[in-house]
């Protein structure tokens, strides 16, 4: 992630560039072609391309709140992705697409959600675990057929996962009995998880996606010198016109 001024964006209906770096869909794909330097400690050339193919694409959209200020969009919960970047990370595999937008700033909302999706053998299963502001909660579990129908579902029950490395509290959804584990690690951040979490779903087992945010870490003062840190800034950048 690269923050960049507003004179390095460029939209147009199918396609989104910033700075080097671009995505466009061409209405079967969606191809992000990266061009980008690395954060301390690795400054390094991060550079290749990505393409997700969606089996279907659906028309869901979810409010995360009573006014709509915020919103989810499960594009494609079943996809299949290709990945090739100049640092060697050459593969092929089962991928998603989704995306979140607001009109305001996450923290004014929410004190922390979980967020799960995981493949299954007719489709996948997103959970939305999210405790806000004021108290209240949304407990989402959504089915995406292959095909992109989708239908609400009674989410199983709560299950605990191990707190991050940061402290972060986590949990996820698994059938009763059965005890979720994370299987590999992606991203350990002060106020944010994203790692690989094996559960149990309706009898099925499954291996997906899944990640923590606590927004009231994210609102303290001592941790927005740290983010700037992490997420190199190119103020300058200019596209030739």
């Amino acid at each position: 992630m690269t923050d960049r001024g507003r004179a390095a964006l460029r939209r147009t209906p199918d396609t989104l560039v910033v700075g080097p770096s671009r995505m466009r869909w061409t209405g079967r794909q969606m191809i992000v072609d990266i061009d980008e330097m690395g954060a301390p400690p690795l400054v390094t050339p991060v550079a290749g391309r990505i393409v997700v193919t969606p089996e279907a694409v659906t028309g869901v959209e979810v409010w995360l709140t009573p006014d709509g200020a915020h919103l989810w969009r499960p594009f494609a919960p079943v996809a299949r992705i290709e990945v090739d970047l100049t640092q060697g990370h050459r593969w092929q595999g089962h991928g998603y697409m989704d995306g979140n937008f607001g009109t305001r700033p996450l923290e004014a909302d929410f004190d922390r959600w979980t967020w799960g999706r995981f493949p299954l053998a007719d489709g996948a299963t997103c959970f939305y675990d999210a405790r806000r502001r004021d108290g209240t909660d949304t407990d989402l579990a959504l089915h995406v057929a292959r095909d992109g129908t989708a239908t609400r579902a009674d989410p199983p029950p709560r299950a605990a996962l191990p707190r991050t490395l940061w402290r972060i509290g986590r949990e996820t959804r698994a059938d009763p009995g059965f005890a979720p584990r994370q299987v590999m690690p992606l991203l350990d951040a002060p106020f944010y998880s994203r790692s690989i979490v094996e559960t149990r779903i309706g009898g099925e087992t499954t291996r997906g996606m899944h990640e923590a945010l606590d927004l009231g870490r994210f609102r303290a003062p001592w941790l927005k010198p740290m983010i700037a840190v992490r997420v190199p800034r190119r103020a300058g950048w200019r596209h030739a016109d």
